[in-house]
């Protein structure tokens, strides 16, 4: 089962490597996002539903 504390993390390929980036991991029943440069810090998880809005979201630049 994958779980944050065993969690494959990646960040985006179009980080361009200055520390302001956050990491993603596809978890069994959810997504989750944490902070690169806090990677023992808090995790936010939200639902894969939740996860493609949000990213569709920021593609069509609503934010």
């Amino acid at each position: 089962m994958k779980t944050v504390e065993n969690a494959e993390w990646f960040k985006s390929s179009h980080s361009n490597g200055n520390g302001n980036c956050v990491e993603v991991a596809y978890l069994d029943d959810a997504v989750a996002v944490r902070d690169s440069k806090e990677q023992a810090g808090p995790v936010l998880t939200c639902t894969f539903k939740g996860w493609r809005t949000f990213i569709g979201s920021v593609a069509e630049e609503a934010f």
